[in-house]
């Protein structure tokens, strides 16, 4: 910056450089400053986008837990009912027993006598192979399904809510039926675990 002192003197050149690094200096540390405030204050992130489909069904007998998953992660959990004898692996046709293992969620019924069902593709190949060395039928029809379509609102539907109540099959509210039925196409596997 030039600046005139007098006037029998000539122009003086003042170091104006130095200055306006030493207030760039300071405006860059005070927004960093401001910055890190932001971030540590509880500034809003926005959620993860939860995703449009499930790649995995995981049905946890014990928990009584049916979990859908997307990339290894879980994204949605709905509680679940079973068979009236839970414990342990089906072995064989009317044993009241939800298989356990890998299987795959095959096909589809909207018109079921429950309120819609996705099959589960029980009993496979080692089933099948061990039911006929015990000499049994393996049984078949594992569904994933809502409640009975003759159920009504009332005092009965908390019972069918909170009791293991099926022939084997895997039960939940019709209202996670809806969004399992969206989340999980044909061709999903399914593990079931104890």
């Amino acid at each position: 910056m030039n600046t005139r002192t007098s006037k029998s003197q000539p122009f003086r050149i003042t170091n104006t450089h130095h200055d306006d690094r030493q207030k760039h200096f300071w405006l860059g540390r005070l927004v960093l400053l401001c910055f890190a405030v932001l971030c540590f204050t509880g500034c809003p992130v926005k959620p993860p986008i939860e995703p449009t489909y499930a790649d995995k069904v995981v049905v946890r007998k014990d928990e009584r837990l049916l979990q859908l998953l997307n990339n290894g992660r879980v994204f949605r959990e709905y509680r679940v009912n079973l068979g009236d004898s839970p414990r342990g692996h089906k072995v064989q046709e009317g044993d009241e027993r939800t298989p356990e293992g890998d299987y795959i969620l095959d096909w589809r019924n909207p018109n079921s006598r429950f309120y819609k069902s996705i099959h589960v593709s029980y009993p496979n190949q080692a089933d099948r192979e061990f039911a006929r060395a015990i000499g049994v039928r393996p049984g078949g029809m594992i569904m994933i399904h809502g409640r009975p379509n003759w159920l009504q609102p009332g005092p009965l539907v908390k019972d069918y809510d909170e009791l293991d109540w099926t022939n084997g099959c895997i039960a939940v509210q019709n209202d996670a039926m809806d969004e399992i039925w969206q989340k999980v196409s044909d061709g999903t596997p399914i593990t079931i675990l104890p």
